[in-house]
């Protein structure tokens, strides 16, 4: 046999990456029901197909390798295609799109591409979908399957409301018949809405939109899909027959072709670029990535596609992707690894958060070590265990948190893990509260809140006091320079020079920021003081109520309760802080060194007015001067309202460097105001939009 003259260790691996790529195959297009991240799945199937490419001695056609999706699992009617519904070639970095880039100049005859054009499109990561129209009207709707034999979902597809039953005839009548493909998908917020709605009636939620959306697919009783917020996009012409002359659903231009496909009804990305060369396609994927999450749909990667349709036939296409068209995924979302350990931390209010330490893994576009575990039921709920293979999840700047395990049948496993009873920084008792999900460790003069207390108070959205990061203030307690936040402003400068990777600059500069954030309002000296429930927003709202330390002291729960988006929880919280002996004696301090103790009035400071009160921003691009969260920020504390989606509700959209394009495409659908970047301070200072 062939494989007898191959090294022992390549046979084994191969035979051993068909079983878990079939397996795998089946779970995600057949049940519905992946049981490893896309990610993970995809490194398998890349390793499998590179040996076969390196051993064309291995090559077998029925390798799942080689496969298309998967076979129809029989639940619904088979359907066969009448053009093969092929699959992707991938690419995971800028080197693999140039050395495609240069395969496809062969299979052109072309020294290069430097010329060509390119449509860039979102990789929607939803079901793949083929509905076909005939004299403009919605008769059949088949699921890829294995790229030849898919399976008939007219009715439930029907059900999707962006899907047209009738296609609307411009430009002359419609072609006799006409097969367009595309993705079946559920928007990320109705995603999130919808999985809210499951939990508050303690039914199970899903995974993630794919898994919803293809779920949601495969309901035997239509009325159940029409319950689901499923939503279609369409990229591309399967067949067309019967097109009239002249007809721009015939162009041999993809792009031509998007909008003709549009003027008749059918949804298609707002976001898909006509590029010319392939440093402009590389540019066009890396901003696509950037704002990834802008969009109103989770995608996986950025299709590549040739324009010019003459073209596309000649290059051609291998048994499973055409050799025109190629993926640029994105860095995974969601990876598995080992789950090394669960370890507890202790925040600021003493709350015990246990958390993922992990097998060090690259996804969401970082190298990701911890993870949070969120709390006690989260735990158990999970039931991950130390020692367990999990899938870890990280969305751009999100905190990475844990899934779950992945479990094999049969396998054994470590024992369950057990929330502690003491806390790891002090050894006092940890209590979880009545009524609550979360636990506390109730010692006072735990370092681990102690440090995370003065972490607080000299953060960004509080005192801002630079250079005073957590390393810092872990040097400072272990010397004893400091206890609590009313020892910053009176530490010894000597002692402080000479604590380890100090020295005498360092020092001078930590105590010109620390002697500067002296000058911070009072809502932000409230911020600081990490007073449980009380947030930047309800602090502003207090200090511009109530303008001074001294009248606040003096207020009693119903007063404060009064204040607008206060209301009695946050009261009840501030009144006891106040009147706690501790706190009150650090308060006493922080008025004798001269911290100021009063809010500026609203008309004396350009900063603090409510010039978008009421209304609801939308920002899109880079916005120069501001970090996304920065923007967000300045919108709030103007008292505005920032938001991630456009709708009818939205005042103004700001927008800046490579905005995303379905919020300008949905802005100017709904008629609301666009306002560039550059106006962005303006806006903040007057709330009033610029004329023209």
């Amino acid at each position: 046999m062939i494989l007898d003259r191959l090294p022992t260790e390549l046979s084994e691996r191969v035979a051993e990456l068909r079983r878990l790529v079939a397996h795998h195959n089946e779970r995600y297009h057949a049940n519905d029901a992946p049981e490893i991240p896309d990610a993970d799945f995809d490194l398998l199937a890349t390793e499998l197909r590179r040996i076969e490419a390196e051993h064309p001695e291995l090559l077998d056609e029925q390798s799942p390798g080689q496969a298309v999706g998967a076979a129809p699992s029989g639940l619904f009617a088979p359907v066969a295609h009448a053009v093969r519904m092929l699959s992707l070639d991938n690419a995971f970095d800028d080197d693999e799109i140039l050395a495609w880039s240069e395969r496809l100049a062969r299979a052109l005859g072309r020294d290069d591409v430097a010329d060509l054009s390119f449509s860039v499109e979102p990789k929607v990561d939803g079901v793949a979908m083929s509905l076909t129209y005939v004299d403009g009207v919605l008769t059949q709707a088949a699921t890829r399957g294995d790229g030849v034999t898919g399976e008939d979902v007219t009715a439930n597809v029907a059900t999707i409301a962006s899907v047209p039953g009738r296609l609307d005839a411009v430009a002359g009548s419609l072609p006799a018949v006409l097969e367009v493909r595309g993705e079946v998908y559920l928007p990320t917020q109705d995603f999130a809405d919808m999985n809210a709605r499951l939990e508050e009636t303690g039914a199970k939620t899903f995974v993630n939109p794919r898994n919803a959306a293809a779920g949601s697919l495969r309901q035997k009783d239509p009325s159940v899909t029409a319950t689901r917020p499923l939503a279609i996009l369409l990229y591309q012409i399967g067949l067309i027959e019967g097109a009239p002359a002249g007809s721009d659903l015939l162009s041999d231009s993809h792009t031509t072709v998007l909008a003709a496909m549009a003027e008749v009804g059918l949804p298609v990305s707002a976001d898909a670029r006509c590029v010319t060369g392939i440093d402009a396609v590389i540019a066009r994927s890396h901003e696509l990535e950037e704002h990834r999450h802008d969009l109103s749909y989770e995608i996986d990667g950025v299709v590549i596609k040739v324009d010019d349709l003459a073209l596309r036939e000649v290059a051609g296409a291998t048994s499973r992707a055409p050799r025109w068209a190629l993926a640029r995924k994105l860095a995974p979302e969601e990876r598995t690894t080992m789950l090394l350990d669960i370890e507890v931390s202790i925040g600021r209010t003493g709350r015990a958060t246990p958390y993922a330490v992990l097998e060090p893994v690259f996804v969401g576009g970082s190298t990701v070590t911890f993870a949070t575990l969120h709390n006690q039921d989260q735990v158990a709920r999970k039931d991950v265990r130390p020692g367990d293979t999990v899938i870890v999840h990280k969305a751009g700047d999100v905190i990475p948190e844990v899934v779950g395990p992945i479990l094999e049948a049969g396998a054994l496993r470590p024992a369950a893990w057990t929330f502690p009873l003491t806390c790891p920084a002090c050894d006092g008792a940890l209590v979880r509260l009545e009524g609550e999900s979360d636990t506390y460790c109730v010692n006072l003069d735990c370092a681990a809140q102690r440090n995370q207390r003065l972490s607080h108070f000299a953060s960004r959205s509080a005192m801002d006091i630079e250079g005073l990061g957590e390393k810092v203030i872990e040097r400072l307690t272990a010397a004893g320079l400091v206890a609590d936040v009313a020892d910053l402003y009176e530490i010894n400068p000597g002692r402080l020079a000479e604590l380890e990777g100090m020295g005498e600059l360092s020092a001078t500069n930590l105590l010109d920021a620390i002697a500067a954030s002296k000058e911070q309002p009072l809502s932000r000296l409230l911020v600081g003081l990490g007073i449980r429930h009380l947030g930047p927003i309800g602090a502003r709202q207090v200090a511009r109520s109530i303008t001074s330390l001294e009248a606040l002291r003096g207020t009693s729960v119903d007063v404060l309760a009064e204040v607008e988006q206060i209301g009695p929880i946050i009261a009840e919280s501030v009144i006891a802080f106040l009147a706690n002996p501790a706190n009150q004696a650090v308060l006493d301090r922080l008025v004798t060194i001269g911290l100021t103790t009063e809010e500026p009035s609203v008309s004396s400071t350009d900063d603090d007015r409510d010039t978008l009160a009421g209304r609801i921003v939308v920002v899109t691009g880079a916005v120069p001067g501001f970090t996304r969260e920065g923007a967000q920020a300045a919108i709030e504390a103007a008292g505005g309202k920032a938001t991630g989606s456009v709708s009818k509700k939205t005042w103004c959209v700001v927008v800046g460097e490579a905005p995303g394009a379905s919020k300008i495409t949905k802005a100017e659908t709904l008629g609301i105001a666009m306002v560039a970047a550059e106006s962005f301070a303006d806006l903040l200072a007057t709330g009033e939009l610029p004329a023209g």
